[in-house]
């Protein structure tokens, strides 16, 4: 089972202190399928202009880059229904398959090359939780109206359904779906039973 340090820490590995702005928006662009037309790469890019500009230490200097920040990101929230705060942590290359209805609570974790489609939402499950958030692994693909609540984890390569609605951990390689999510399938129980 992936625990959360685990993913915390596949995410901030993934973060390379040489790879800057425009270099990450490179990354972004080339994982949208090179057109910057699409909102879910407009979404990233200013969500990867929103960590930049919070690096910039004087606040004097950092004021105007944050006007602008807060500008795009009602923006894009406001015309593709994509909402991605700055303080949630983004792996590299993550994709935003298509726009509308997307919300990504503050505290989400979400790994390297995971794939978000529209109507997903992740955030806290209970209102005296607030900070709790869901904390995806490497390559998480998740469909079309998910819906991800709570501290739980998803591990790598794991696959969530359309619509389903995920309350508990799902491990590495598994598949859930429905309302509540049960693991359907995962790669760890493939192998065992190939083995039988």
């Amino acid at each position: 089972m992936v625990t959360q340090p685990d993913i915390l820490s596949s995410v901030n590995e993934s973060e390379t202190p040489n790879l800057g702005l425009w270099q990450q928006i490179k990354e972004d662009w080339i994982a949208h399928g090179r057109d910057w037309t699409k909102p879910g790469f407009r979404a990233v890019a200013v969500y990867r202009f929103g960590v930049w500009r919070m690096k910039i230490k004087s606040l004097i200097l950092r004021a105007p880059f944050s006007i602008l920040y807060r500008a795009l990101f009602r923006k894009i929230r406001n015309t593709y229904g994509i909402e991605l705060p700055y303080s949630a942590q983004l792996g590299r290359r993550v994709v935003i398959e298509h726009q509308s209805c997307i919300v990504i609570h503050g505290d989400c974790v979400i790994g390297d090359d995971c794939i978000i489609r529209q109507g997903v939402t992740m955030g806290n499950r209970y209102l005296d939780r607030a900070f709790d958030a869901p904390k995806l692994g490497k390559r998480v693909n998740v469909g079309a109206g998910a819906k991800l609540f709570g501290n739980i984890t998803i591990g790598d390569d794991a696959s969530i359904g359309a619509n389903a609605v995920v309350l508990t951990d799902v491990p590495v390689g598994a598949t859930a779906v429905g309302i509540p999510a049960k693991i359907i399938n995962s790669k760890k129980s493939e192998q065992s039973s190939g083995k039988n």
